[in-house]
């Protein structure tokens, strides 16, 4: 795929059949390697040739000034970049003296597979050297899931036609030369040799680097164990430097021989223990994984991975593409959370330093919903790690005059890291989206411990916040002005209908969670004054309309502004952002991404389906999708309002994101946001599911699948309340069945259904009401997957 003949589609991996250095950068983010802990990205073995090197640790950064042309208050001082951290997948190939590199010699045949259900990269290569001789190699890549801290290669040599002498010199690699273009000397200077050199080892064959950033001040240590297997007369050396130690190994090998070598490598660092205490951790750590061995790892892969894929797998029936891409999407969802254990997740993962490596609202919104349903046991962790940033959202809320936690718009830490407010401070509405990650978590799972724990306190803090960001005007309507909702291209609008709705599920919600864990409140100073200010805020919260259009605006006053001109914006303009001001994207009506349409998604309940299906209408009109963020959402409420085969369009471009490049920096990471955005598209859009609020918290679940004309069949899982129900459509009837757990409230189209273990349920799809297909923007019309066009109208057009 990346729209490239090399690339294979097929249901259950990712295969490259042939190397191409034109898409070099894009594949080494595609066939990376994670689990929230550890991320490395798909480099070839040897290092060289690449396109942007890297090994990361979630959480790992440096600190830079950020720039501002004046200063401000309230204006955050430093920024937070994640680093390169020292490099243990490099495995340096000499045939005959002559360095194994692609670019000279000839290679005869190379292909690189990426197995979602083993989680394992698998390399095959032959390469001629300069002086003719012809070698095949073998590898195999995994970050464990089982070992946090442990990631392994596999490393085969033979030659083909005649005997060679072969050298391989396995390294431990700390500041690597990085090809930065940030635009911004700061962040250039922060990320250059970023690690300085605090111990250096190499014995046998076991090697260890211990490097601490220069201002961050975080330990960082990486260490490797061997297991060398080659003919008599094989032999190795350890050598090592403050920035690399490497193990040699050299052997004559006849045809039909082979060197073989696993390399364990283990990472950990912490910014407060000490040199010892880290060095014996990753000691530990490599010790423990070379007692499972390689053969134990892939054993402890596999188990996790059919573990995983039998509550989350997602079948497709009719296009063979969007079957590989979900697939796809789920594994690298998984590898950016499945460990990360109390840290954030990127909006790239720890496939690349897109974004600075920063965590954003993505996570809770578009992230945390697939998780929930399908991986639950990660989203805790995460909302765990926003309550530990609470002193810093609490420290931010007080600087800016507000009372409860401001959280932060973009960070590593948890400390606002961006520096440009309109978009940075003033979109408050992240507070809400934890706190709806909060409660959508809760009523799937049936956690009370961590409702009673850490999510009370969510809850609590951010409804404070919005509690005093707001205000009642004269009449008691409650407003919240001045702030940014998702789409990027408005700005310090007043009554975001996001926000504001979303901010009173907040309310509502902090309010009975209060109520259901009386003790705990008081302890946080919650009592009946204050959650009686919440709900009265709530209920009386403004939900900007337009009388005159019939449709809900975005923000006050929105559907006033004079309308972007899209017919004099040629295709060359997009993404708007990089040709026009802000001021004038501010002023006018042009949508960046979903943001009252996504309100429709996450607040359902606040609009009939006659003013979803019009106000799905207008914001078509605006939306130009120059976020990754904005197809799955448009997908799914394409769906809910009638609108088959523009849905299948948005669920392609969410699906393919990555896969075909579409934003065209995918080189720089993933959009693991998008991916998780395929799941959406497909199990709320297609397959129609929404959770809903029952009286006791404990909610149910309901559903409204359709399936456009070119999908005959769509299947998938989820979890929730300790059951694990599955969901079978066909083009007339959907099926639902109990594979595990107690009976099961659903609802099918609005009709209430008990699904049992021993009663599975079927019902036919009621018939589809004809609507007009709403237009787009000119140019912005999304490849029509029916037949491969763009769609104008509901019409294709070539």
């Amino acid at each position: 795929m990346i729209t490239h003949p090399s690339f294979v589609v097929e249901p259950w991996c990712l295969r490259e059949t042939e190397l191409n250095l034109d898409v070099l950068a894009q594949s080494e983010s595609v066939f990376a390697l994670a689990n929230g802990h550890i991320g490395w990205r798909g480099n070839l073995d040897e290092g060289e040739p690449h396109g942007l090197p890297g090994a990361y640790l979630n959480g790992v950064h440096e600190l830079h000034p950020l720039p501002y042309a004046e200063a401000g208050y309230g204006y955050p001082e430093s920024g937070q970049t994640m680093i390169n951290v020292t490099d243990g997948k490099i495995i340096r190939l000499l045939v005959d003296d002559h360095p194994y590199d692609l670019r000279y010699g000839e290679l005869t045949a190379h292909e690189r597979v990426l197995d979602f259900r083993t989680g394992v990269l698998r390399r095959t290569a032959e390469w001629t050297s300069p002086r003719g001789r012809a070698v095949r190699i073998t590898s195999y890549r995994l970050v464990s899931f089982t070992q946090r801290a442990i990631a392994a290669i596999a490393y085969e040599v033979e030659p083909l036609d005649a005997g060679a002498t072969v050298a391989v010199q396995s390294e431990l690699v700390a500041n690597e030369q990085m090809p930065h273009d940030t635009g911004d000397p700061r962040v250039s200077a922060a990320v250059e040799s970023p690690l300085e050199a605090e111990e250096d080892f190499a014995q046998d064959t076991r090697l260890r680097l211990v490097h601490c950033t220069r201002k961050s001040g975080q330990r960082v240590a990486a260490a490797a164990e061997h297991i060398v297997e080659g003919p008599e007369g094989t032999a190795w050396s350890a050598e090592s430097e403050p920035d690399v130690s490497r193990l040699t190994v050299t052997a004559a090998l006849a045809p039909g021989e082979r060197l073989r070598l696993v390399k364990f490598v283990a990472y950990g660092w912490s910014a407060e223990r000490s040199l010892p205490a880290v060095h014996d951790q990753v000691d530990g750590a490599v010790a423990a994984a070379r007692s499972t061995g390689w053969d134990g790892l892939l054993a402890e892969q596999r188990a996790y991975l059919d573990n995983f894929w039998s509550g989350a797998d997602v079948e497709v029936d009719g296009d063979a593409e969007i079957q590989q891409a979900v697939r796809f999407g789920l594994f690298h969802v998984l590898q950016a959370a499945a460990r990360g254990e109390e840290r954030a997740i990127p909006a790239k993962g720890l496939t690349g330093t897109g974004y600075d490596g920063h965590s954003f609202w993505d996570v809770e919104s578009f992230v945390l919903p697939v998780l929930t349903y399908t991986a639950p046991q990660s989203v805790a962790p995460v909302l765990r790690w926003r309550h530990a940033s609470l002193p810093a959202a609490r420290d931010r809320a007080h600087q800016l005059g507000l009372a409860g936690a401001a959280f932060p718009w973009r960070t590593i830490t948890g400390a606002e890291c961006s520096a440009y407010w309109p978009a940075g401070t003033a979109a408050f509405h992240v507070n809400a989206d934890i706190a709806d990650a909060v409660l959508r978590y809760v009523i799937a799972t049936g956690d009370e411990a961590f409702e009673r724990g850490p999510g009370l306190e969510l809850l609590v803090q951010t409804a404070r916040l919005w509690h005093s960001l707001g205000h009642h005007d004269a009449e008691g309507v409650f407003h919240i002005d001045g702030v940014t909702g998702p789409d990027e291209y408005s700005a310090i609008a007043r009554d975001n209908l996001y926000t504001n709705l979303m901010a009173r599920r907040n309310l509502v919600a902090a309010a009975e969670a209060a109520v259901r864990h009386v003790e705990r409140a008081e302890e946080l100073g919650v009592d009946d004054e204050e959650t009686a200010a919440w709900r009265h805020a709530a209920a009386r919260i403004a939900v900007p309309y337009n009388e005159t259009l019939g449709v809900h605006e975005q923000s006050a006053g929105f559907t006033g502004f004079q309308r972007w001109d899209f017919d004099n914006t040629s295709p060359e303009q997009y993404p708007l952002m990089l040709h026009f001001p802000y001021f004038d994207l501010y002023r006018k009506q042009v949508v960046k991404q979903a943001d009252l349409v996504l309100a429709m998604l996450t607040c359902g309940d606040a609009f009939t389906a006659e003013e979803k299906a019009r106000n799905f209408a207008y914001y078509e009109q605006l939306t130009v999708r120059d976020s990754s963020l904005s197809a799955c959402c448009q997908a799914v409420m394409a769906a809910e309002t009638g609108h088959l085969r523009l849905a299948y369009a948005y669920l392609g471009e969410a699906a393919l994101m990555d896969l075909e490049n579409l934003e065209h920096n995918t080189r720089d990471g993933l959009h693991i946001a998008s991916l998780a955005g395929t799941w959406m598209a497909l199990v709320l859009g297609l397959g129609g599911m929404r959770q809903y609020d029952g009286e006791s918290g404990a909610g149910s679940l309901g559903f409204a699948p359709r399936l456009p004309e070119r999908l005959s069949g769509l299947r998938f899982t989820v979890l929730v309340q300790g059951r694990r129900l599955r969901v079978d459509i066909s083009s007339s009837a959907a099926a639902y069945t109990l594979v595990e757990g107690d009976p099961l409230e659903i609802l099918h189209h609005g009709e209430p259904l008990t699904v049992t273990a021993s009663r599975p349920m079927e019902r036919p799809l009621p018939p589809m009401p004809v609507q007009p297909e709403p237009q787009q923007p000119r140019g912005r019309h999304p490849a029509d997957r029916m037949d491969g066009a763009a769609m104008t109208g509901g019409e294709a057009v070539g």
